[in-house]
């Protein structure tokens, strides 16, 4: 009988090299099956401290010592040392083995065997390593039977509940893929029994909890998916030990698989990101004109959107073109796509990386509001940007969504156009769920003036006195000037929203028109602050 990786002690004392010495068993009869991982021949004094454990010990007993109190000491040690068994050869040391040694290897439960015929240790060493690398080569022939398999699965158009399924059937277990942070993606039971009937009951009740996942079921195994980088991890394959017991052949057949797995999640997210890049170019050249209106039904058709006849409305998310590593622009396309199939809506939706941006039409149904179905495509969006790893407190550049102006096919492309441009004039502005292009047209001009020295100098001559005075004293004469104007002139409304009584923000007003020499009441100076306040973003 074999073992995992090896031979059992039972298998080795069967052998002829061994058998041929009328091996007798003197005790822990019932530990034979123990599995040998080496077989080593010595007779130092100090064998049990060169021993790692899993060894079938070979010796004359020259070196166990001859008062009692030695043998004892040294049969503890090599139990100690986790070997499999103590093989004695009787001859010119012992006729036969004394009571000492055997009462400490019944006590420290080891494997005791003496040899009443002389062997030749070189041939019984030879013997049992053969039997036991072949073990081992058997067992990479299992594993390597499971990973043709599973190849020969994925090229036949296969995908990962293929692989997952000849792992669980080769296990005779169920298998789960999940997140690395323990979310369930795919499951596979047996086939065959409850277990194969129903995979997630099993995930639910051995798996399912927030613990379990951390601390995974005694016996399961549990095997990496690589992800894109060096280290990174994509998923995690676990096998549960639920019909029987997972052996190291599992293991193997588990990394092998895991391999596999990698490379269909990357082809799928290759796949995926050229598909999404792919309508991302359909929506810029519509935008930029290179596509007729009278074409661009036909090709979104091919692309999945088929609006009919309802106004097309024009979003663009924008993100900071670096804030996005490598191969998140799939997972941001797909988590896009899925929170958008909750507005139940055509929707296209396209990735254009080099720009950060993720333009996209959707249908606007007769009798929905545009306001409610920007709020809800706005949510979308960020919930996608957020799953993705896009949003949050790590991101460096908050998201914006630009909500165009509904039209036809023909208003569609300079929809898209707007929006994208305002878009990239937002950047900077509060953050809000959604901007209505049509609002930032002013920011948009002044973005397109930001290269222009005039602009720079027109900034300099409005605020320059208030920027020269936050930067050398306390910044709080520009943020009193923007909520003033932003509240039209309400002084009530702009000392709640700065948190000042009014008589400071009375003194603040004054200090801001003595510095800038103007009447904060004249409609001419409000218009030139608010055009110089909102500039300044786009000047150095």
């Amino acid at each position: 009988m074999g073992t995992e990786g090896g031979i059992t002690v039972r298998r080795a004392l069967d052998l002829p090299g061994l058998r041929a010495g009328l091996p007798e068993v003197l005790t822990c009869e019932n530990r034979l099956d123990r599995a040998v991982r080496w077989v080593h021949a010595g007779e130092a004094p100090n064998l049990p401290a060169l021993l790692k454990g899993g060894e079938l010990l070979l010796t004359t007993g020259l070196g166990i010592g001859s008062r009692p109190a030695e043998q004892r000491a040294f049969v503890r040690r090599l139990a100690d040392s986790g070997i499999a068994a103590l093989v004695v050869e009787l001859g010119p040391r012992f006729s036969r083995l004394p009571a000492a040694i055997v009462d400490a290897a019944r006590t420290a439960g080891l494997p005791l065997v003496q040899l009443h015929r002389e062997v030749p240790f070189v041939a019984v060493t030879e013997a049992i390593h053969t039997e036991i690398v072949n073990g081992h080569y058997a067992l990479l022939q299992r594993a390597e039977e499971v990973h043709r398999r599973c190849t020969q699965a994925v090229l036949g158009g296969g995908g990962v509940p293929q692989v997952l399924g000849i792992l669980a059937d080769f296990a005779a277990n169920p298998v789960f893929l999940e997140t690395p942070d323990g979310r369930l993606l795919f499951a596979a039971g047996t086939g065959t029994g409850p277990v194969g009937a129903d995979p997630l009951q099993v995930w639910e009740g051995l798996r399912g909890a927030r613990e379990a996942r951390d601390t995974p079921p005694a016996g399961a195994v549990l095997v990496e998916v690589p992800g894109g980088g060096p280290g990174a991890v994509r998923a995690r394959l676990v096998l549960l030990p639920v019909s029987g017991s997972l052996d190291a052949v599992h293991r193997m057949a588990a990394e092998r698989a895991a391999g596999i797995i990698a490379v269909v999640l990357m082809q799928a997210r290759q796949e995926e990101e050229v598909a999404a890049r792919g309508r991302g170019d359909f929506l810029t050249d519509l935008a930029e004109g290179r596509v007729a209106p009278g074409d661009a039904p036909a090709q979104a058709g091919v692309l999945g959107f088929r609006p009919g006849t309802d106004p097309l409305l024009p979003v663009v998310m924008r993100l900071s073109p670096d804030s996005a590593p490598s191969g998140s622009w799939a997972l941001l396309a797909r988590a896009v796509t899925e929170e958008l199939a909750a507005v139940g809506v055509p929707v296209l939706v396209g990735v254009r990386p080099v720009e950060g941006r993720v333009p996209l039409l959707l249908a606007l149904r007769p009798g929905t509001a545009r306001p409610a179905v920007a709020d809800r495509v706005a949510a979308a969006l960020r919930a996608g940007a957020h799953r993705a790893g896009l949003e949050g407190a790590g991101s460096r550049t908050p998201v914006v969504v630009v909500v165009g102006a509904p039209g036809g096919w023909a208003a569609a492309g300079a929809g898209l156009r707007h929006a994208a441009e305002a878009a990239t004039a937002a950047q900077g502005l509060g953050e809000r769920p959604w901007y209505d292009a049509r609002s930032l047209d002013i920011d948009l001009l002044l973005w397109r003036l930001r290269d222009h020295p005039d602009l720079a100098s027109f900034v300099d001559r409005a605020i320059g006195p208030l920027r020269e005075h936050d930067r050398t004293s306390r910044p709080e004469l520009l943020p009193t000037l923007e909520s003033y104007l932003a509240h039209a002139g309400r002084k009530a409304e702009a000392a709640r929203d700065l948190h000042l009584n009014r008589q400071t923000l009375y003194n603040r007003l004054a200090r801001i028109g003595e510095l800038l020499g103007t009447d904060l009441d004249d409609p001419q100076s409000v218009l030139a602050l608010s055009l110089a306040l909102r500039a300044r973003r786009h000047t150095v």
